[in-house]
């Protein structure tokens, strides 16, 4: 099955311009410069009995999300899945009120949220509000929070899990079709990348060239590329020390860095 997958964002926890900064990368006029917090889009068309349905899986909610959202002309979600619990992954989520009150509307039941337990204990923390069974805030999202495991199928797409390391922490990369998508890595333990044989088109973060505690470098996701071999590695998760264009001229055929509102075909 045919795809679309769209960069609703590309860059780090603070953002592309980082506030407060004025270097090269922050000032550029380059609008491949200016990126959001990291999310990707998902969308597909299914054919009903009736009409084509167009399907739409988001992976992470940041604080841009509203924005990302509007910028893609985002009406409906299907499902969301989250990599795990940082400010720049989980902070959105209350964003999804209008889509989940549509999605009621139209008898589709509220959205589901697939999340890892670490990820799931902190968001019913935060947004008690929300997922509480006491909660009463009238408006509230209408939202299902529910247990990852090795993955969710989606309106006949698996979605699956590929565990990966943030510094100390075990997160949540997925895989869908010949997709994968890893982002904050430090680290692919020996036993993901068997889920990842004949992926295809690939997308890594990739922080900067100096070392980061819990973060890949750009070195670390070009080798882990060529490892997995995929014919397409999109770069994402940038800081401001990777201008755009200077970092596309010198990475290696098939490689390059990601940019927000790209959208790419891929292979459900």
């Amino acid at each position: 099955m045919e795809g679309r997958l769209t960069f609703l964002g590309t860059g780090t926890s603070m953002g592309v311009p980082t506030l407060g900064c004025d270097c090269a990368v922050c000032t550029s006029p380059d609008p491949h410069d200016r990126r959001l917090r990291p999310a990707v889009l998902v969308r597909w068309t299914e054919q009903g009995p009736d009409r084509a349905i167009e399907r739409a899986v988001v992976v992470d909610t940041g604080p841009d999300f509203r924005e990302q959202a509007l910028r893609s002309g985002l009406k409906h979600i299907d499902a969301v899945f989250y990599t795990h619990s940082h400010a720049d992954h989980i902070l959105g989520l209350d964003d999804l009120r209008p889509l989940s009150f549509s999605a009621m509307r139209e008898g589709n039941g509220p959205i589901p949220l697939y999340a890892s337990a670490e990820t799931r204990k902190v968001l019913e923390r935060i947004y008690e509000y929300t997922f509480s069974p006491e909660a009463t805030y009238p408006t509230r999202a209408k939202v299902n929070l529910l247990k990852l495991g090795k993955g969710a199928t989606v309106h006949g797409v698996e979605f699956m899990r590929v565990p990966v390391m943030h510094g100390d922490l075990e997160i949540v990369g997925y895989r869908f079709g010949r997709t994968a998508y890893l982002t904050d890595v430090s680290a692919i333990p020996e036993s993901s990348f068997p889920l990842l044989e004949g992926v295809e088109l690939l997308v890594l973060s990739a922080l900067r060239y100096k070392p980061h505690p819990s973060h890949a470098t750009v070195e670390q996701a070009v080798n882990w590329s060529q490892r997995i071999g995929a014919k397409q590695t999109w770069l994402t998760h940038i800081a401001h020390e990777l201008g755009h264009e200077a970092t596309n001229r010198i990475l290696p055929a098939g490689v390059a860095l990601a940019y927000d509102g790209l959208t790419v075909p891929v292979i459900l």
